[in-house]
């Protein structure tokens, strides 16, 4: 029962619009379609965690030129520059079976070592008040309230800089 984290598959998008659907209220889910579009566009910055064969969560995001994510970047792919100096994160999905069992945290360790490899300035994302306190123990600050409505959600801005 060894985890595997790897780079995403083109083919697995309904794979993984079935996790973003198991994860996220519908409101703030990604679309079947959003994430084949996503996955078009920036498929380089798509992890999956795999356990016996079978994708068990995932992690992705877009790259920008500013310290912060806009709720535009979810649904305009245009607004991804690959050569952008900070990574995003849109989601971390694990499906709750697996859960608590340490698989989000490699992801997002992954995604962050990832953003280093690359030359990236940091990574930056916005959770859920009950999340800060396990995005702070994975390396990222709390800058505060975040602008985003996104689902009509109250969010809060992490950022893990190098």
């Amino acid at each position: 029962m060894e985890l595997m984290i790897r780079q995403a598959r083109a083919e697995e998008d309904g794979i993984l619009a079935a996790i973003e659907a198991e994860c996220f209220p519908e409101a703030e889910a990604a679309t079947e379609k959003e994430i084949r579009e996503r996955m078009g566009v920036f498929l380089e910055n798509f992890l999956v965690a795999e356990q016996d064969g079978k994708v068990i969560g995932f992690i992705n995001g877009a790259t920008g030129d500013e310290p912060h994510l806009p709720d535009e970047m979810y649904h305009d792919t245009q607004l991804h520059k690959p050569d952008g100096a900070y990574q995003t994160v849109f989601g971390l999905d694990v499906l709750p079976d697996f859960r608590c069992h340490g698989v989000a945290g490699r992801l997002i360790d992954e995604f962050v070592l990832l953003a280093k490899k690359r030359g990236k300035k940091g990574v930056v994302l916005t959770c859920k008040e009950h999340l800060i306190h396990y995005y702070e123990k994975h390396g990222f600050v709390k800058y505060g309230l975040s602008d985003s409505c996104h689902g009509g959600a109250t969010w809060y801005d992490m950022k893990c800089l190098f």
